[in-house]
């Protein structure tokens, strides 16, 4: 077993103390201040953020997995992390759909830890998340993915509050011409939701909808308000679910850029 020292606490950043455990090889759950990064030999093999749903979430919502054949493999593989390898071993869900699938929670999870990067609050050496390994990905990857849509979503409109603050449309504004996405979007701005509650609402990935989100604070349609009290993680997911195949494409073909590594 790879010793880990205690070097992930100099370092100021989240993104910076995965750099160091990454270094050492480390297996644990690294806590920051939006979320949970696991580690595996050094390798990030799952995120978890409130601001996010859940692969469990993605796979009953969009019909992949029936809710009680995930519930069953969570039953059957949890207490062994081996909740992904039931799933694939009971013909359930294909590898290929699996692991796409995880990727686009691990990097959606990812960007609200690392974006908003503080620094990181606890390291528990040896912890294992009850998934399971489905495919690691290297720490500077992550890393990169979430600076790349960070930039993005920048271009669009420069403003991070709209990511995590209760958002409101602005008065008097026209929105007769705006796309079917994006005004469906803009259908869920009521003053008192966050993007993360809009995205649930919506049924589609929190990253989806914060590209929207931006877009439409750049056409000066929406606004971060001040909050009222410290923003609360998404309520409860509907039960449909919003897939992108532009994003789908996008996380085939980082899965097949891991593959050559």
């Amino acid at each position: 077993m790879t010793r880990v020292t205690t070097t992930w606490t100099r370092h100021g950043t989240t993104s910076e103390a995965l750099g160091a455990l990454a270094a050492e090889g480390a297996t644990g759950a690294l806590s920051g201040e939006r979320g949970i990064v696991y580690l595996s030999a050094g390798r990030v093999v799952h995120v978890e953020s409130a601001f996010t749903p859940d692969l469990g979430a993605l796979l009953t919502r969009s019909g992949a997995v029936p809710p009680d054949g995930w519930w069953d493999a969570v039953d059957r593989g949890g207490a062994q992390h081996r909740v992904g390898h039931r799933l694939v071993d009971s013909g359930r869900l294909t590898a290929g759909a699996l692991e796409v699938c995880h990727l686009g929670a691990l990097f959606d999870a990812a960007y609200f830890v690392l974006t908003h990067d503080t620094r990181a609050q606890r390291f528990r050496s040896g912890a294992v998340h009850w998934l399971g390994a489905v495919r690691s990905v290297p720490v500077e990857v992550v890393v990169r993915e979430s600076g790349r849509r960070r930039a993005l979503l920048d271009r669009i409109w420069p403003d991070p509050a709209i990511d995590t603050l209760p958002l409101a449309r602005v008065p008097g504004t026209d929105t007769a011409e705006l796309p079917v996405r994006r005004g469906r979007t803009l259908t869920q701005v009521d003053g008192v939701r966050t993007a993360a509650e809009i995205a649930s609402a919506l049924a589609c990935r929190t990253y989806h909808t914060l590209v929207e989100l931006r877009r439409l604070a750049a056409d000066g349609l929406v606004r971060a308000e001040p909050p009222t009290a410290p923003p609360l993680p998404p309520g409860p997911e509907p039960r449909a679910v919003v897939w992108d195949d532009p994003d789908t494409a996008l996380l085939r073909r980082l899965r097949d850029a891991l593959e050559a590594l």
